[in-house]
């Protein structure tokens, strides 16, 4: 049975790295001296000490900072040689080392860190499995934003403090709070008890503050609580089809649908795209060619008539074409840093 451990203060020149560990030990074998970031990189960009696939090492660095040192402890295996060899947390040990090779200012002398005695390959493989394959439940996206709304209104943190706590992008930190706000505010008003109040609503709200949603909507003569009524009523089903809103309020015959039937059916009655069939047997790179081209030639008259219209079809399908594109990035893990 794998022992509680010892919670202790561990000086991070006498920690060394897990070389036993299959996704170091090729970084360990090309470099004599791998940095931080390689080592960072090689435990699969975070998954080591961080759950959020979002958070870039960079953050990871940023979060340290913050806080004047790391949360959560490292965890150590002390060997019967005397060695202090970390199984899990080989990141910010390594960062900690840099830290202070860097003389960077703060007390990157010693490391909180969760100390077995001896453990046997069993134990090893038990530490990492537990890390890995049962990781800490992460917070429901309602819950999240509200406490960043807290931090931001209650606490009156500075943003840039917030989005060291937060990660991810700037932009998405924005819409949550801003998500949470006009939950708050539209869709508890209109449902009947705190009982029918739907957390799961919530990504509906993130949908909501998108380019040129709540512009077609207030241009379609309606608001915000109409909005929430649709989400109640389920009219808007999935919640991703929200996107589509702009498009649907346009189009007098699909928003009579929407109205009577909800958005997916109202999808139905749009015009699709003519699209040629060279178009269509493209592949996503020569696609993503010719739209770099494109934008690099997008005449500026074109561009003030995208701008002017947010709601419009031809800017909804851009925002659409964004997400998807991002969304792919990341999956790819090639998320650039965007604000």
């Amino acid at each position: 049975m794998l022992d509680a451990g010892s919670l202790r203060s561990i000086p991070v020149r006498e920690i060394v790295l897990d070389t036993e560990n299959p996704r170091i030990r090729k970084w360990l074998e090309m470099y004599k001296d791998p940095t931080p970031e390689q080592i960072y990189l090689a435990l699969g960009s975070g998954s080591d000490d961080e759950s959020e696939s979002s958070t870039t090492f960079e953050k990871l660095k940023q979060s340290i900072i913050t806080n004047g040192g790391v949360i959560l402890p490292v965890i150590i295996n002390k060997t019967s040689d005397g060695r202090m060899v970390c199984i899990e947390g080989n990141t910010r040990v390594a960062i900690y080392q840099d830290f202070l090779a860097q003389r960077k200012p703060g007390n990157w002398e010693s490391i909180p860190a969760l100390v077995h005695d001896n453990l046997d390959r069993g134990g090893i493989e038990a530490v990492r499995l537990q890390v890995h394959l049962v990781p800490p439940r992460g917070w429901e996206p309602y819950a999240k934003a509200k406490y960043l709304s807290h931090l931001r209104d209650v606490e009156h943190l500075p943003f840039d403090r917030i989005m060291d706590f937060a990660g991810g992008r700037q932009k998405e930190v924005y819409e949550s709070i801003n998500a949470f706000a006009d939950m708050e505010r539209y869709y508890r008003d209109v449902v009947p008890d705190d009982g029918s109040f739907d957390t799961k609503k919530f990504s509906g709200f993130v949908e909501l503050q998108k380019p040129g949603i709540k512009e077609s909507i207030l241009a379609a003569g309606f608001g915000m609580r109409d909005f929430a009524k649709w989400i109640f009523e389920e009219k808007i089903y999935p919640l991703n089809t929200v996107r589509m809103l702009p498009r649907i309020l346009k189009n007098e015959e699909a928003k009579k649908v929407f109205l009577k039937d909800g958005a997916r059916k109202a999808a139905t009655v749009l015009e699709r795209p003519d699209l040629s069939k060279t178009l269509m047997e493209a592949d996503a790179v020569q696609i993503a060619r010719a739209l770099n081209i494109k934008i690099l030639k997008l005449p500026f008259a074109e561009m003030q008539s995208l701008k002017q219209d947010p709601g419009g079809e031809s800017t909804q399908e851009l925002v659409q074409a964004y997400e998807n594109l991002r969304d792919l990035l990341e999956q790819l893990g090639l998320t650039p840093t965007a604000v």
